[in-house]
């Protein structure tokens, strides 16, 4: 009669020898031996002795178990061309202080650049001998050399010019502003009931 514990293993294997007791698991290559993986009775190598350690399969197979295993990440910018982000904005209200101020220094450009513009104008014209041939014409004209005869430069002198070009520009600086701030106010009392003007903004990335 058998072995109770021999029919035991032979039941469990399915009549085949059982297999021998685990031994001690491979270290990665180039480790130091742990002295509690091996098993009883079997000699201890002394400490500090580099042990054979796996195959450089298994060896590869661990540095490549402690890499963060991961595929490799999209790549950036691969999708096509750019895009095109387009937002729909209304004006629904403008400052009327800020449309003053705004309109204020551009009317008073507007009239530095006409004072300058005229004064290079009548400088050219002056230096071009233009006035000289339009006096001496309005003289053949009316046929009077005298004093008390008309003299264009009475009119169109350099003062003159000047001070005509100031005024506009003085006039422009006050009517401009007062025109935009009043369209400041015409157009808030419009928004209110249209719901103001309409923008798309488009930006590319």
């Amino acid at each position: 009669m058998p072995p109770v514990g021999q029919t035991g293993a032979q039941q469990s294997y399915g009549g085949q020898t059982p297999p021998p007791p685990p031994s001690a698991p491979p270290t990665a290559g180039g480790g130091f031996s742990s002295p509690t993986t091996y098993a009883k009775g079997q000699p201890t190598p002394p400490r500090g002795t580099r042990t054979g350690g796996g195959t450089p399969g298994q060896g590869g197979q661990g540095g490549q178990s402690r890499r963060p295993g991961g595929g490799p990440g999209p790549a950036g910018g691969s999708g096509g061309g750019g895009r095109t982000r387009k937002a729909r904005l209304r004006v629904v209200k403008a400052d009327p202080w800020s449309v003053m101020k705004v309109s204020f220094l551009l009317s008073l450009a507007i009239g530095v650049i006409i004072i300058v513009a005229s004064a290079v104008l009548w400088m050219t014209l002056d230096g071009l001998g233009v006035f000289d041939s339009l006096s001496s014409t309005f003289k053949d004209v009316t046929g009077s050399d005298s004093a008390g005869a008309f003299n264009l430069m009475d009119y169109i002198g350099f003062g003159k010019v000047m001070l005509f070009t100031t005024l506009i520009a003085v006039v422009d600086v006050v009517l401009m502003t007062a025109l935009a701030t009043l369209a400041a106010f015409i157009y808030n009392s419009a928004a209110g009931f249209t719901g103001g003007i309409e923008l798309t903004l488009a930006e590319e990335d």
